[in-house]
């Protein structure tokens, strides 16, 4: 079973757990009959995974095959959102890019090592297809449970749930025909939705949102007056850290292990907070500094792949 396969399989048990009638407007209930279902048929979706990819012998790292689906099963559960509060955030965005790293780390999912463009380039392809479904997935289940934004800071967040593709997407647009001002560009951003990975992001904030762009997205405007791509791409580089790596708040729940193991901070510099975590951090509150090695190199790999296309 592909990743891409899991996302579907994922996206067609919605229908099996339609909303309930209920007075609340926002955390429809139903959810957590969707999130049972994926609790309980989680390990034997990455089971399915490692079987197919003809993967359950672990040397590189060493790692039992149960212990490794474990670890890779927990990351995909809190990929979708927290079934107590019914919202969804970029902690939970956080925990999917843990779920690939973790294939990645396994090889079930592999990087192109060398310049055959006929060879599978798997971290090309999270980019450009498995983020665009997951994009898809999560939106369903934002619309369709009435999911609420965790810890959106509203009109100055650069969106009420992702972050990271508009990294990627921003990557994408490097050497394309646009400048960051299309941002602004409603009609542009609708006829390129489905060929650009941020336009898409900012079709839905459309589609979510009423009243002036640079009201209802302020930051979104601002960086659409930042005169290059690339200078969009590495400015939201640095806010991805500042905002969610080193917020308290949206690691203190990122779970560790084996594949993403917990490294003591050896200056004991203090996350940003909104809770005061004292001196130290306890193992659910580090920087995952496994995450951001990750989320780098997927942006030049994207924009050498854009690179490519406008050439040939």
């Amino acid at each position: 079973m592909l990743v891409y396969e899991v996302l579907d399989k994922l996206q067609q048990a919605i229908e099996d757990y339609p909303p309930e009638e209920q007075p609340q407007r926002f955390g429809n209930k139903a959810f957590r009959r969707w999130f049972t279902w994926l609790q309980e048929n989680a390990i034997e979706i990455c089971s399915t995974i490692f079987h197919d990819h003809g993967t359950t012998d672990f040397t590189d790292p060493p790692i039992s095959y149960t212990e490794a689906v474990n670890e890779v099963s927990g990351y995909l559960v809190e990929s979708f959102g927290n079934s107590t509060r019914i919202d969804y955030g970029t902690g939970h965005e956080l925990a999917f890019l843990a779920f690939l790293t973790c294939l990645f780390k396994l090889n079930i999912l592999k990087k192109q090592t060398d310049s055959d463009a006929s060879t599978i380039n798997d971290l090309l392809a999270v980019g450009l297809v498995i983020m665009p479904k997951y994009l898809v997935l999560v939106r369903l289940l934002q619309t369709t449970y009435r999911m609420e934004p965790a810890g959106s800071h509203g009109v100055w967040c650069l969106d009420d749930f992702q972050f990271v593709p508009f990294i990627w997407g921003s990557s994408q647009l490097i050497g394309s025909q646009y400048d960051p001002t299309v941002i602004r560009d409603r009609n542009i951003v609708e006829l390129e939705k489905d060929k650009y990975l941020l336009f898409s992001c900012i079709a839905y904030i459309h589609h979510c949102k009423t009243g002036p762009f640079e009201e209802h997205s302020h930051t979104l405007y601002g960086i659409s007056e930042v005169p290059k791509w690339e200078k969009v791409n590495s400015g939201l580089i640095k806010m991805y850290k500042g905002e969610v790596l080193e917020k308290f708040p949206v690691v203190q729940h990122f779970l560790f292990g084996s594949l993403l193991s917990f490294d003591k901070v050896q200056n004991n510099k203090p996350l940003g907070i909104g809770i005061n975590v004292g001196g130290g951090f306890s193992q659910r509150g580090s920087i995952p500094s496994n995450i951001d090695p990750f989320v780098k190199p997927i942006s030049p790999t994207i924009q050498q792949s854009n690179e490519h296309g406008e050439k040939s």
